[in-house]
């Protein structure tokens, strides 16, 4: 999909959900690839809906805004909230992204990524959790996960 210089092609229509998977698939891998647990499309205690977050073997979340375009960065500022819910906090961005676009490395890591791979551009400051905030979001992590892959089984509707 990218070509010269990782500038985005000129595709009719809208491709904007193309470049979101490609880039929460690629991001995902590499969380994985750290040893985390990854759980994407995850709902927060306040309703606001994150794009992929990532338990590590050490109990550590992170939360992953995935920006897709320019005008998507520009039209939701929700990710703001995202970092009482996390120990770091990072955007992914497909290449060619606009990078100046993004707050400084004070306030966030930056992932670039493909529907392949990804690579941690800029390391995300740590804010540690509290203990009960980081308990709740773990057990819901775990329950998430649980329902998500019982439902693979049998997808009867299930209310946890």
């Amino acid at each position: 999909m990218w070509t010269r210089g990782e500038r985005p092609i000129s595709i009719p229509g809208d491709v904007r959900p193309a470049v979101t998977e490609a880039v929460t698939r690629g991001t995902a891998r590499l969380f994985e690839d750290l040893g985390a647990a990854v759980v994407t499309e995850f709902t927060l205690a306040t309703g606001r809906r994150a794009d992929l977050v990532a338990l590590h073997p050490d109990g550590g979340i992170d939360i992953v805004e995935v920006k897709s375009s320019r005008e998507d960065y520009l039209s939701d500022v929700k990710w703001t909230e995202y970092q009482a819910f996390c120990d770091r906090f990072y955007f992914a961005v497909a290449p060619g992204f606009p990078m100046d676009l993004l707050p400084s490395e004070a306030v966030c890591g930056l992932i670039v990524a493909d529907a392949w791979s990804a690579e941690i551009v800029r390391s995300a400051p740590e804010r540690k959790l509290a203990s009960a905030r980081r308990r709740a979001l773990t057990v819901k992590l775990a329950r998430t996960a649980a329902v998500r892959l019982r439902q693979l089984i049998d997808p009867r509707p299930v209310g946890y």
